[in-house]
């Protein structure tokens, strides 16, 4: 019976022990979860049902100078899920009927609602499996993406996102520039990137087990931050315009392309910067001539032919060398001591022309006589003071040419010659627009800038350019060279353009020689028309340039018809009050 009694007591400590050691176990495993490895579970438990969600920052606007968008952001959304969730469920599918829906279904649902391809949504569930996450449609507009929602397809979850849109499209692709999968590409998006581009921020939210978000779980890590709108000088009407009017005038005349500008003389500012032919920034693709990317009136360098002649007459009479009545005798030709020639366009006999017949009629002869009464130097310095040889300090704009000339010229004789009418340098048309908003705002250069500076969503304005003017002549010398150039309007190269009712008009005629690569001058043109309105008050300069017209199109009275209809466009849009009497011209001969 003891015994018994010593058994069952053994027996008794044994379970016990057992016991208590199991609990101990238990006890130290709890301890161990709950405790030691409280913090790494919770993390990993969170990281399970915790998505991340990219919060991205809106990318500023570019604005014409009425307020007008020439790029803006829109809202797109993409349709996201995670594969391992993506099963049948019982749901209505935008329906009122409660029914059992099959992933197929599902998906060809969404397919019809967002216009996307149900096959190849299947394949990215069916790829990965697991995943946790998998696009399954990007960039839908609003209406898809409620058209999608209103499915109700619970294992579907939508991705917010900034989308560029351009709303005047290639009438200002070549100023834009245009976005890509890498970002900014060209023109303003690019330049002004920094400015313009948004910081993305994140949030994360929690899920259930059946994938649905749970309410009130989205926690903000950092919060986005929109970019700062581009303000412009552009009239995006007017640079409408510009654009039908050479791409016109380009077609025409069998021109390979064409650029215009539009200049308020008093202030410097670019009102219109046309390009033909232009880049949709809305279809990059459909581009084919990748020069078109970009603005040939800015980035494109040409020998300006004669419209560099006023810049020469002007610096002749800054400088007390000539005045518009100073005499000189004409031939068709010059040949010089180291066996150069030069001549004019057509042939002529010996003339008497004064400096204001050789602009009227853009004898080259003539300037070169005049003009070597100015040293090298002179005319170089001069001609840099005008706007050439340096880069447009009040534009920012990638692919300009870097004109890294030296203080000095470094002109062999015969360039040195050549240069009085625009032949061994080398310009923009923004450049050549420089130099007459210089002449029509009595002397004093303002920088050309199309763009006001850049304003940030808090209010502060940044990248505005430097304007500040600078005279390059005397008052009276421009004044002198805009009623000279009223000539060749009136009796010269521009003649056979018909009058603008009402305005007296000043213009100057180009015809530049295109150069082959180690072969010389060849057969092509550039031809080109630069001038401003009204001609005792000048407000507005407009250049027009066309690059290798077609054959019977070598002159630069091709260009003028193109010139006449975007200057009337001009002073119509802006009102400008007509002029109050006839033009009062210098003699241009004797």
């Amino acid at each position: 019976m003891t015994k018994t009694i010593r058994n069952r007591r053994l027996r008794y400590s044994v379970v016990m022990i057992a016991v208590i050691a199991l609990v101990a176990v238990f006890v130290v495993r709890l301890v161990d979860i709950q405790v030691v490895q409280a913090d790494e579970l919770t993390t990993a438990a969170e990281q399970k049902r915790s998505i991340p969600v990219t919060l991205y920052g809106t990318r500023g606007a570019i604005e014409d100078r009425n307020g007008v968008a020439l790029a803006d952001s829109v809202t797109r959304y993409n349709i996201v899920t995670a594969p391992k969730l993506v099963a049948g469920y019982q749901g209505t599918l935008g329906g009122t009927r409660l029914k059992k829906i099959s992933v197929d279904q599902a998906l060809a649902a969404v397919a019809a609602a967002s216009g996307g391809d149900a096959a190849a949504m299947r394949k990215t569930i069916d790829d990965d499996p697991k995943s946790n996450y998998a696009y399954l449609v990007k960039g839908l507009d609003v209406a898809h993406y409620e058209a999608v929602l209103a499915l109700k397809v619970p294992w579907l979850y939508p991705e917010r996102q900034a989308a560029r849109t351009y709303p005047t499209a290639a009438a200002t692709g070549n100023l834009t520039g245009f976005m890509g999968t890498d970002g900014a590409q060209a023109g303003l998006e690019l330049a002004y990137d920094k400015c313009l581009a948004g910081k993305n921020g994140s949030e994360t939210y929690e899920r259930g087990e059946d994938g649905v978000q749970l309410p009130g779980s989205t926690v903000t890590k950092t919060r986005a931050k929109d970019g700062g709108t581009l303000k412009t000088t552009i009239d995006s009407d007017l640079q409408y315009m510009a654009v039908q009017d050479i791409a016109s005038a380009a077609q025409e005349i069998g021109a390979v392309s064409a650029t215009a500008t539009v200049t308020r003389a008093k202030t410097g500012e670019v009102l219109a910067v046309a390009d033909y032919p232009t880049v949709d920034p809305n279809d990059v693709d459909a581009t084919t001539d990748k020069g078109a990317y970009g603005s040939r009136a800015l980035t494109d360098t040409y020998e300006p032919g004669s419209t560099i002649k006023a810049a020469i007459a002007a610096a002749l009479i800054d400088q007390g060398k000539a005045s518009p009545t100073t005499r000189a005798t004409v031939p068709y030709s010059r040949t010089f001591p180291w066996g150069g020639q030069i001549q004019d366009a057509e042939y002529h006999p010996t003339e008497q022309l004064t400096l204001t017949g050789i602009l009227r009629d853009s004898s080259n002869v003539g300037i070169t006589e005049l003009g070597e009464s100015l040293t090298a130097q002179q005319r170089y310095d001069y001609m840099r003071k005008f706007g050439l040889f340096e880069p447009q300090s009040g534009i920012t704009y990638g692919g300009q040419p870097a004109m890294d000339y030296p203080a000095s010229p470094q002109w062999e004789s015969q360039t040195n010659i050549n240069s009085m009418f625009g032949q061994g340098i080398s310009t923009t048309a923004m450049q050549v627009a420089s130099i007459y908003q210089t002449l029509a705002n009595g002397g004093v250069r303002i920088p050309l800038h199309f763009v006001q500076g850049c304003e940030l969503p808090d209010g502060t304005t940044v990248d505005a350019p430097e304007v500040t003017g600078q005279r390059v002549v005397s008052t009276a010398a421009a004044n002198d060279v805009v009623k000279m150039l009223q000539s060749v309007v009136k009796g010269g190269t521009l003649v056979g353009m018909k009058p603008i009712s009402g305005y007296n008009v000043a213009a100057k005629t180009g015809t530049a020689e295109v150069a082959d690569p180690g072969k010389g001058y060849g057969s092509d043109r550039i031809i080109s028309v630069a001038g401003m309105a009204p001609a005792e008050d000048p407000q507005y300069v407009v250049t027009v340039t066309f690059t290798k017209p077609g054959p019977g199109h070598k002159f630069s009275s091709s260009a003028a018809p193109a010139f006449r209809t975007l200057m009337s466009q001009v002073l119509e849009k802006y009102r400008v009050a007509p002029s109050t009497s006839e033009a009062s011209l210098y003699p241009s001969t004797w």
